[in-house]
Order: C-alpha cells, then structure tokens, then sequence
C-alpha cells in the first residue's frame, strides 16, 4: 500500500477547486498544521468548531478537510482561554491539520451551487455572478500510430475537447517522429545511441485551463513513451463563464410552496422562510450557498422567479418582495450537502479509497434549532 502526503492528495484536490478560483479577500488552503505529512484519515466538514476537532481526536484525524476557513479573520493572538484560541491548541497538540476551500469550491465546476442547483433538478445552469472566463490552451502531442486512440480518449475523459456541447473534439495529422535514446534511458521503442524514425500522430486538442493540469496526467499516464512530446500554447478564445451562484429551470413549473417543500426534502432541512405568492408558479430559479442576500438584483435582473439562498435580512427581503422576486432562505448549513461530494471526489475519482479513509464529520454545526 503507498502512503500518501497530505500535500499529494490537496493537489489532487485543487485541480478540481483550485485555489486560483477564490475571491482575493478569502482565505483558503492550509489553515493550520503542515501537509507534508503521511495521511491516513480524513474528516470532511462544514465548519471546524471544537465540537469538530473533538469528533477529530476520537477518530484519530490526521486532516481535516473544511468548506469554511477556520482562520477567516487576522488573528492578533491566540488566547487558549477562548474557544478559537482551544480549536486551534487542540490541532496542534494532536496533529491534525486543517485545509479549507472556500469561495473557490463555490465557484468551482461541480462544488458548493452546482450541487445545491442539482439537488433540486435545475438544468441550463450558468453562473449566477460570473467571476471571469476559463482561459483555453491548445494542446498538441505526439503518439505512435497505435497508441493515438488511447491518448486521444485519455485526455478527452480528463475535460479536453469540449466546444459548446460537443465533446472530444481534436485534430490529427499523420507524419514521422524521430528521436535518439540516450545512456540512462529505458526507451519505449528503439535502442540507445541509435536514431529511431516512428509514425506518429500530432493530436491536438482544447483545453480549459481548470482543467489543464488532469488532462496532461492523463496523457502523460496513457502515453507509451518515457518522455513524452507535446506542446501548449494559450489562445486568445476565451472558454466559459466561471462565477458564484448558479441560475437554471426546473423541469416543468411548479408552485412556490411545492418549491419550498422540495427545497426541505432536498436539503434535508425542517424548516425555510419565504417571501412570496405561495401558489405563483416558478420556472426560473437563481441559487446562492451561503449569504447571497446582496445579489438580489443580478437574480431579478437575470429573469429569476426565485431566488434561493442563506441569511436574507428583513429590508433586503423587502426589497426582493417589491421587485417580485421570490426569496427562499434555507440558512447558510445546506452547504454541508458538498461534504459528501468532495468524499466522492477524493475516494472515486482520485483513487484514494484503498490508501486513505474519508470521514464525514457527524458533529453538528448549525447554530439554530426549529421549534
């Protein structure tokens, strides 16, 4: 069995929430503790409160994976007489290290909104408050003949070659590769200190920058040769739209209340507040994870009926009221429904299952209860 860093298994997650996605004014990587240390067990959670960390020494955690930072405001002492200053004692006494991804897994392809929007069944989704564009980057590597299919799969599977909703998009043109293994090589074809002369195809291909970095592994892990040959060169194209929040449509309209009570199911929630006709048919819904309250007016702007998000305060829910757009509020918790997916994320698609256990943090972190 290998024995993964902690380092090893962040970078495999930042290629799908890297921390370049975040907001300049969050906080977002290696929180506490060192990740150039063996793992073996991690707990992925909401928050990191004592109550988490508790939950983290009974489990004997060596990383804790978080949605929200748990250094989040500069910190000008730790007093171990207050409950941040004991969060962070604890850690450190026990060697458990804390990693948040923030506003970059808000953004991210699949994070926090698209599971919020998914859970709900919302299609057509694009941002809510688009934060930029993913840059594009052609990609062109060369392969023996025989080995062109594979590569040319392997990096489509990994995100390359979408234009609009067409998928595995590339190019290939025939021709003659030549190449001379020298001393301490172990070549694929050939025989050091002799020049090799191979027919070969140049496939070339798109690549969103988000997901440059997984479509090289995967080439360069499909590729037969030890060195493997390609080129990148940045286009002035610009990719899709990144950004916070997500606005799509339900499959068929339905009423807000009959919204309201899916958004409970879904969410696992007992209880919401709304604003609204309760029985005004929505088709159109804007999503915001966390407090969204200020986007209120991209929502209407963007043809929202509802606009589902956490923490609305009374005067801007009347404002939502008076423009016609219909408010949801579930409270800023739902975003644990993210927890699981980062689990899925690093057991399955990683491959971690085999050397590391993933957790789920059991401790409860929702201040509020319903009565």
């Amino acid at each position: 069995m290998n024995q993964i860093t902690g380092q090893t298994l962040i970078k495999e997650f930042e290629k799908w929430s890297p921390k370049s996605l975040a907001f300049d004014w969050d906080n977002v990587g290696l929180q506490v503790g060192t990740l150039h240390k063996p793992i073996n067990k991690v707990m992925i959670t909401l928050d990191v409160l004592e109550n988490v960390v508790e939950e983290a020494i009974e489990k004997n955690i060596d990383l804790i994976i978080a949605h929200h930072p748990l250094l989040f405001v500069s910190l000008k002492q730790i007093n171990l007489d207050t409950p941040k200053g004991r969060v962070i004692q604890k850690l450190i006494q026990h060697d458990i290290t804390v990693y948040a991804a923030h506003t970059n897994l808000d953004i991210a392809e699949g994070g926090v909104n698209d599971v919020l929007a998914e859970a709900l069944d919302l299609h057509e989704l694009q941002p809510l408050i688009p934060t930029g564009e993913d840059d594009l980057y052609k990609l062109a590597v060369f392969v023996p003949e025989d080995h062109a299919e594979k590569v040319r799969d392997a990096v489509s599977e990994a995100g390359a070659g979408y234009i609009g909703n067409y998928s595995h998009c590339t190019f290939q043109i025939a021709g003659e590769g030549s190449f001379m293994p020298q001393e301490g090589t172990n070549p694929f074809l050939g025989k050091q200190g002799t020049l090799e002369k191979v027919k070969e195809k140049r496939i070339e291909t798109i690549v969103p920058k988000s997901k440059l970095n997984q479509v090289i592994q995967a080439m360069q892990t499909a590729h037969p040769y030890e060195e493997a040959a390609y080129d990148l060169y940045q286009l002035e194209n610009k990719g899709e739209k990144i950004g916070v929040g997500r606005i799509g449509v339900l499959e068929r309209p339905m009423t807000l209340e009959r919204l309201a009570e899916k958004v409970k199911e879904k969410y696992q929630i007992p209880a919401l507040r709304v604003t609204g006709n309760l029985n005004k048919n929505a088709k159109k819904v804007a999503i915001l994870g966390g407090s969204g309250e200020k986007y209120i007016h991209q929502a209407g702007q963007m043809g929202a009926d509802v606009y589902i998000t956490g923490d609305m305060t009374f005067h801007m829910a009347q404002d939502a009221q008076e423009m016609g757009l219909s408010v949801i509020d579930p409270g800023h918790h739902v975003e644990k429904l993210v927890c699981a997916k980062i689990k899925e994320y690093l057991e399955n698609q990683c491959g971690f299952e085999k050397e590391v256990t993933f957790y789920l943090s059991e401790a409860n972190t929702e201040p509020f209860t319903f009565l």
